[in-house]
């Protein structure tokens, strides 16, 4: 009997080479095998007839293959095939395809699945691209061949993506799902509360496991294809449960560390409000006070703070950070980038210096002597802020008395980064202390835990943030400071540029700057797209020759890359064409416009961070994407919604609808739980759901949920779903 654990290669069919090509796609164990869930079904319960096809109609046929042949036209090569119905017929065309040509022999039982259409021509209809199955070789099926048509004919038909090469195909998966099913042991252990599962009707796994693979003839198809049946719906909830139980108890652990009560006395109010450059908003003070008293709890603080461009999360950062420091604790500020963490360090210095704090800057470009020097100010503590890029997690970097850790732009640092940055210590001594196994009952708070402050002008639709951050508390940042202008966003065709240029320099009279971004650096024999060498030195010589013109791209040097956005923020340059390399955190208020050429080529959150590059002063600011060539579906979907809206949160959820959960950040960069069956934007209303039931299972006593339960529950935890949410990391 298998068991969920058992090692993939132990199922009959597979060994140990197939369960190396399994492991690529992280099958390793038969609990993996069976939570490769089919992408699609097809209803070959009744196959369509030839005769019966209708254009614009997206079906099933099966058929015998007639004949076959690769012909060439001046764009491409195209393989056509024929199939057979008795005396019906239906064409079947791939572009580009010349590794079909030996694939089909006539007389070759064929699945064909694709979208209907009628050639213009001659008025027959025909499939394009179809994807295709090989039901049974030419001249007769062996016993295998038998076996495997009995899972293929006559039925709902899961259909799996491919693995690797060869063998391992959809109709592979069918076979040794199908053996793994028979053979699993029948008392699969069930590790969801009764009370949960009967409050949700939940069918039992090993119902879920088979009905989710060969579901029965009576099943809503709709529902099939939509992830929405009985078998799905458990399946999917447990996933999104033990993620969510996961992080419940990662939540409980955080609050039973010791971390530093910072004291919150008049003393510390003062020195917070004389450092106000302006009056705070209702948000702002709303945030500082959540900030605030997380500060003043024993155990660490662990908070995410949301807000978009422009919102004011600095101020917020530089003031967390004053309480710290006020109560003789040394602070972190790390950036992603050398252009923003000087930025934060002259703001730092306008906004603190007068208070008389100590701030320091550490990046990689410092000289080494410079760099020992900061090294040695904040390992004897006379630093008080230390701002600086990856530069901080050196392994010669200690501090001697760490309070509080700001993460800036946090989906751009990778989970272990951020969590060695927390982990910093020193005694001034060289000594490096960890501070994740604080010694019970310590009285040191040297060796306490650091508050972390993690900020994201990045809106993170509350999907993903009850899973990506679903350990941290969550700041939200709604509301711009007063006399910011909503900026007017327009899109226009290329072919109108000299409109575009004419109202630039219009701009550019009012005294104002602009920013013209382009998708590329270089230009590329490839490419069509414009790049910014190229047009930099079109605009510089040519369009604007009587204005100051600037380059500012990721291939110049560190040292010449700040010097230019120096100049543009001092207002020597009139004009900065760049790439995307400005998106993040560079402020120049008088910045006023903001040219995106090639704007369908970016993505969505990527438009709206560049965006939010203006409009950080009193003028009118007006953001303008130059399209050229042919706008997909998708790419007008995003010009359309940075036209219709400013909302960064609303903006957030369309990219997350369009990208996909795996994308919206980079799934291994920002630590992604590893859903198997789950998706994020599809089960929304689940994640919710499971999220209100893990708490309830943590919560306590609960007549519901007895003792055995829970500790059942956890132990899944830990040795089945560990994987799912392992990377999700605070901070």
């Amino acid at each position: 009997m298998l068991e969920l654990t058992t090692p993939v290669q132990y199922v009959k069919g597979i060994g140990p080479k197939l369960a190396e090509i399994l492991a690529t796609k992280g099958i390793a164990t038969v609990g993996d095998l069976l939570n490769y869930l089919p992408f699609r079904y097809e209803d070959r319960l009744n196959p369509r007839g030839i005769a019966e096809l209708r254009a614009g109609e997206m079906a099933t046929v099966i058929g015998e293959v007639r004949n076959s042949g690769l012909f060439r036209t001046r764009r491409m090569p195209i393989f056509q095939l024929t199939v057979g119905q008795g005396r019906s017929k239906l064409k079947c065309l791939w572009f580009n395809a010349t590794y079909l040509q030996d694939k089909f022999k006539p007389g070759q039982l064929i699945a064909l699945y694709g979208k209907v259409e009628q050639d213009s021509r001659s008025g027959e209809l025909q499939i394009i691209q179809p994807q295709f199955e090989m039901l049974g070789d030419a001249g007769g099926e062996g016993a295998d061949d038998k076996a495997a048509a009995s899972l293929e004919v006559g039925r709902i038909v899961p259909i799996y993506e491919s693995a690797g090469q060869g063998r391992v195909t959809a109709r592979w998966f069918r076979r040794v799902i199908r053996t793994a099913l028979d053979d699993l042991t029948p008392d699969l252990p069930e590790t969801i509360p009764a009370s949960v599962r009967e409050r949700l009707a939940l069918v039992s796994p090993r119902e879920a496991l088979w009905k989710v693979h060969w579901p029965e003839a009576g099943e809503s198809f709709e529902a099939l294809q939509s992830s929405r049946t009985p078998a799905h719906i458990r399946l999917i909830f447990e996933e999104l449960f033990f993620t969510e139980l996961g992080l419940e108890l990662k939540r409980r652990q955080q609050k039973a560390q010791t971390g530093v009560a910072f004291q919150l006395d008049d003393r510390v109010r003062q020195a917070i409000k004389k450092i106000l450059p302006f009056h705070p908003t209702s948000a702002q003070k709303r945030v500082l006070k959540e900030i605030a008293d997380d500060m003043q709890q024993p155990h660490p603080m662990r908070r995410l703070l949301q807000g978009d461009v422009g919102s004011g999360k600095t101020i917020i950062g530089f003031q967390a950070a004053i309480i710290a420091i006020e109560n003789g604790y040394q602070v972190a500020l790390m950036a992603p980038t050398e252009i923003l963490a000087q930025q934060h360090y002259f703001s730092a210095r306008k906004i603190l210096e007068n208070a008389g704090y100590r701030i320091v800057l550490l990046t990689g470009s410092l000289e080494s002597d410079r760099k020992r020097e900061v090294r040695r100010h904040i390992a004897q503590g006379n630093a008080q802020l230390v701002i600086g890029t990856h530069a901080l997690l050196e392994e010669k970097v200690e501090f001697a008395k760490p309070g509080l850790v700001i993460v800036d732009e946090q989906h751009r640092f990778g989970v272990l980064q951020r969590l060695k940055l927390m982990k910093k210590s020193g005694d001034g001594g060289g000594k490096t202390v960890a501070l994740t196994d604080s010694e019970a009952g310590t009285t040191d708070k040297n060796l306490a835990e650091p508050d972390v402050l993690v900020m994201t002008a990045t809106p993170i639709p509350r999907t993903l943030a009850l899973t990506l951050y679903g350990d941290l508390d969550l700041s939200i940042l709604d509301e711009l400071p007063p006399g910011r202008t909503p900026i007017v966003t327009r899109r226009i065709t290329d072919d109108r540029s000299p409109e575009v240029w004419d109202f630039v320099r219009k701009q550019v009279a009012k005294g104002h700057q602009v920013y013209v971004v382009y998708p590329v650096i270089a230009e590329n024999e490839e490419s069509e797209l414009k790049a910014a060498i190229k047009m930099y030195r079109e605009l510089s010589e040519k369009v604007f020759a009587d204005l100051k013109v600037g380059l500012l791209h990721g291939r110049l040097e560190s040292e010449l890359k700040d010097q230019v956005m120096r100049m543009f923020q001092r207002g020597e340059l009139q004009i900065l064409v760049a790439t995307t390399v400005i998106e993040v955190g560079v402020d120049v208020p008088n910045a006023t416009v903001m040219v995106i050429e090639h704007a369908e080529r970016f993505g969505l959150a990527q438009l709206h961070q560049l965006r939010g590059r203006i409009g950080r002063g009193a003028a009118k600011s007006f953001c303008i994407l130059m399209t050229g060539g042919k706008v997909t579906e998708e790419g007008e979907r995003r010009l359309d919604a940075m036209v219709r809206t400013n909302d960064g949160f609303q903006i957030a959820e369309l990219d997350l609808e369009l990208r996909g959960p795996g994308e919206f950040f980079g799934t291994r960069q920002a630590g992604m739980p590893n859903f198997r069956v789950a998706n994020l934007i599809r089960d929304r209303q689940l994640l919710e759901l499971a999220k209100r039931e893990a708490a309830a299972v943590m919560a306590g006593p609960n007549p519901e949920i007895t003792q055995v339960e829970i500790s059942r529950a956890l132990v899944a935890l830990r040795t089945r779903w560990q994987h799912t949410y392992g990377l999700v990391e605070v901070g």
